[in-house]
């Protein structure tokens, strides 16, 4: 048999949900690392799990939103997974794959290159590189927490890396890093 507060809550959470969703969103903004649905399904598991041990809810609405910006303030706290677009270590193996032809240039122009290419890229495309190819991130778990169904996500992902190569490309020949 239900609680009384499970009732209130599942109701509440029901009923505001894109209310509680759009609340998140003014206060973050949705990357892998941080996402409005997730907070709000670790708030209301929560919640669910320990209804039972609260004292009556009598205010579900500053309960809920209590919760949530605790929770925001929790996920705002938490070292996120490092951007690897950010450490040059990531950026040389690229570098040392590209090394491999006769071109010659050095790791620091090439670096630089990349970034700049990888900046460049639409928000879609760069979101995806970095999830997978720097921060690690599996098709899986983007996925997950986007809701982008995993072949699209690896569809976008090729079509990223054949406009990262010719922005790659482009670029060292604008420079004269390599003959066109």
């Amino acid at each position: 048999m239900e609680s009384e507060n499970t009732k209130k809550l599942k109701d509440f959470f029901g009923r505001e949900y894109l209310s509680l969703k759009r609340y998140i969103n003014t206060r973050i903004s949705d990357t892998v690392n941080r996402n409005a649905e997730d907070i709000i399904q670790d708030v209301a598991l929560k919640l669910f799990a320990g209804a039972d041990r609260y004292g009556p809810i009598n205010n579900v609405a500053s309960f809920v939103y209590r919760s949530i910006k605790n929770k925001i303030i929790d996920t705002m706290r938490a070292p996120k997974k490092a951007n690897r677009l950010e450490t040059d270590e990531n950026l040389l193996e690229i570098v040392d794959v590209l090394n491999h032809s006769e071109n010659h240039y050095n790791s620091d122009q090439m670096i630089s290159i990349l970034k700049y290419c990888i900046e460049d890229l639409k928000a879609a495309y760069k979101d995806i590189i970095i999830a997978v190819d720097f921060e690690g991130y599996t098709y899986k778990e983007i996925s997950s927490k986007t809701g982008i169904p995993i072949g699209t996500l690896m569809s976008r992902r090729h079509r990223a890396i054949g406009i990262l190569y010719k922005k790659i490309e482009l670029e060292l020949q604008k420079h004269k890093i390599i003959k066109s």
